[in-house]
């Protein structure tokens, strides 16, 4: 399946990525920054504060250990602010003719020097999410993104642009950050086992 999920992504890439050269970057970043822009308008920060329950963000620090898994067991969702975001994500992805992902980030609470992917989409790319992790040390860049309330594009992993814009709550405050990512190269045999 990983395969397959491959070739998609490949095949979605333009020519050169696809090839395993690199795409033309300020294009490619040019178009995911306008993402990241339309996408700060459009998504209700107040409605990704009700995505991750309270209970879930009790057990997410949680260390037992009888049970390693203790944190991820009790991870749940509010069921109808994810589908309706996660809805959004996706077809905010859908703006551009190539695999691209519109991921959803919420600093977490009480603990200021960490964040927490909350919605990773279809192509399940991400410059920053390292697998398996319910929550990271802050990235630098979506800190500036939280304090300032302005976008960026970051590039610093070779092969990936990612923009980054902020997500506002009702009182217009950044509560969370959009990451609009694409790899603008590909190397054929990482996924293939």
């Amino acid at each position: 399946m990983k395969f397959l999920g491959l070739l998609f992504v490949v095949s979605g890439l333009p020519a050169s990525a696809a090839q395993g050269g690199l795409a033309p970057t300020p294009d490619l970043a040019a178009q995911l920054d306008e993402i990241a822009r339309v996408g700060s308008v459009m998504v209700d920060g107040d409605v990704c504060q009700r995505i991750v329950t309270e209970r879930a963000l009790t057990y997410m620090f949680k260390v037992d250990v009888r049970d390693q898994w203790l944190a991820g067991d009790n991870y749940d969702v509010d069921n109808a602010a994810f589908i309706a975001m996660k809805k959004t994500l996706l077809r905010l992805s859908r703006l551009v003719s190539f695999p691209a992902d519109v991921n959803l980030w919420m600093p977490i609470k009480g603990h200021p020097d960490k964040i927490r992917v909350v919605i990773r989409n279809t192509h399940e790319m991400s410059q920053f999410w390292p697998w398996g992790a319910l929550y990271q040390d802050m990235i630098p860049q979506m800190k500036t993104v939280l304090e300032t309330g302005k976008r960026v594009t970051v590039t610093d992993k070779p092969g990936w642009i990612s923009a980054l814009a902020p997500v506002s709550d009702s009182l217009g405050d950044p509560v969370g950050v959009l990451e609009v990512v694409t790899q603008t190269q590909v190397d054929a045999h990482a996924n293939v086992k």
